[in-house]
């Protein structure tokens, strides 16, 4: 089916997308993948092609148009490129709202002017060893003193992690903590006792650093509060449905291009002498999955369509990344099957995708978390 949500606008932004990929990513991902990191340059380069930063107002270096199709143009291309590694994404659609919503005008020049050349690459910290989905279990803490805060407490598992120069960290500022009494602080790379563990050794998606921090009695001074005092917890329910539509659309877009691929394998693959297409039972795989692919695509236009309007739900933002993540993970192990052993060797571009995708129904919210939300919204 045509899709009818994008403009000629967005079709030549699609294609400077996949020019900046051809030139700047592709070239050097397997090194990066090696490295377990993406080059700074990479970022850079993603700047100056206007591809950082396309909701922040032009006065501060950025695109100025809020439009989400845009970012799902990003996420499509990005993920049939299989180019997890560079997570604009997290930049610009996780990170980006919060700065743009709730910084101070002496913030917003400070920070998004790097922010959207690729000087300044971001990340949020909100998971800790005992604290993943459930943030009133957070036990990093902030003593208020005075003109400063004193940070103290450890995050895990955070994209980003190695390269950030800016790290908004979900921190108590209470001593309870919970739904009243988190706050959002901006850490900054070189800040006394602010410090990196490992760079996570994950069995997918590689070159996305992603690492433990550490924070010590780190000086945070009180321009680095984001937001309220005390009101992260509502600042953090607020962007959550836009990060769990950039997953949702990355999760459509990684099954409809594993299904191209194996569709095309499967007329080229032979067996007892003829096409594996020739096969009734590929051939009903590969039309369940195509249908599975078009359903949802139907529901995740709509949703980027909505979103984009400012009419989105947190519920049915929650809808599109369960099903949509999860048809991702169910697609990418039926393709692989259908590769057989050569779907195993990391050369083949599913044996990729099934690793790299499977962080998909965990992050941003697990599955069963997304299905809380929506069942508490129909039963209470």
């Amino acid at each position: 089916m045509k899709r009818q949500i994008y403009t000629e606008d967005h079709d030549a932004f699609r294609e400077t997308v996949r020019t900046f990929l051809k030139k700047e990513v592709e070239p050097h991902y397997e090194e990066w993948e090696k490295e377990g990191i993406v080059s700074r340059e990479a970022w850079r380069a993603a700047g100056r092609q206007g591809l950082l930063g396309l909701a922040v107002a032009e006065e501060y270096g950025g695109g100025g148009n809020p439009d989400f199709r845009y970012s799902a143009v990003l996420a499509e291309e990005f993920t049939r490129a299989g180019a997890a590694g560079l997570a604009i994404g997290l930049h610009n659609d996780i990170i980006g709202p919060y700065l743009t919503s709730l910084a101070t005008e002496e913030q917003k020049r400070r920070w998004l002017p790097g922010f959207c050349s690729g000087e300044i690459i971001t990340a949020i910290a909100m998971t800790e060893p005992g604290a993943g989905s459930d943030l009133q279990g957070i036990r990093t803490s902030a003593e208020d003193r005075g003109d400063h805060w004193v940070l103290n407490g450890s995050k895990t598992f955070i994209s980003n992690g190695i390269l950030a120069d800016l790290v908004v960290v979900v921190a108590k500022t209470t001593p309870e903590g919970g739904a009243h009494g988190l706050s959002l602080l901006v850490v900054e790379r070189g800040m006394e006792g602010f410090e990196r563990g490992r760079n996570l050794d994950k069995i997918g998606q590689k070159s996305q650093d992603t690492a433990e921090l550490f924070f010590n009695d780190v000086r945070v001074p009180k321009e680095n509060l984001l937001g309220e005092l005390n009101g992260a917890f509502i600042h953090l329910m607020t962007n959550l449905a836009q990060e769990r539509m950039g997953i949702a659309v990355a999760g459509i877009a990684a099954a409809e291009h594993l299904l191209e691929i194996t569709t095309q394998y499967v007329k080229e693959r032979e067996a007892f002498g003829r096409p594996l297409a020739k096969l009734q039972h590929v051939r009903f795989e590969i039309a369940e999955m195509a249908t599975e692919c078009a359903v949802t695509r139907t529901f995740l236009d709509r949703c980027i369509v909505d979103h984009s309007a400012g009419q989105l739900d947190a519920v049915h933002a929650s809808m599109a990344k369960w099903w949509a993540t999860e048809l991702q993970k169910r697609v990418a192990d039926r393709c692989l099957q259908l590769h057989g052993g050569y779907g195993y060797m990391n050369e083949y571009r599913v044996a990729k995708a099934f690793t790299d995708g499977r962080i998909q129904t965990i992050y941003g919210g697990t599955t069963e978390i997304m299905k809380e939300i929506i069942g508490r919204s129909l039963l209470g």
